[in-house]
């Protein structure tokens, strides 16, 4: 992971402002969908992205590496190796 020196509290609602220069680095923008993780004792935001990163599906999507992908997409890569 990368410091971005930023520091943020949060308020009595539970909330954080994410800074604009990340959302316009990430391409987050009002309304848009984040996704929640926790690693051990930290917490990982993503933008939300139900569909494959290949072809879009959305069916049978698992996460590959943070990214995810389709099961016709993960036959297709096998195939390929």
């Amino acid at each position: 992971m990368k410091s971005t020196g930023v520091v943020r509290k949060v308020d009595d609602l539970g909330r954080i402002v994410l800074p604009k220069e990340i959302r316009d680095v990430l391409d987050i923008n009002p309304k848009d969908a984040i996704e929640i993780f926790t690693d051990n004792d930290k917490i990982v935001l993503q933008k939300y992205a139900p569909a494959c990163v290949f072809c879009n599906n959305m069916n049978d999507v698992v996460y590959f590496n943070g990214k995810r992908v389709c099961a016709s997409c993960i036959k297709q890569l096998k195939e390929q190796i």
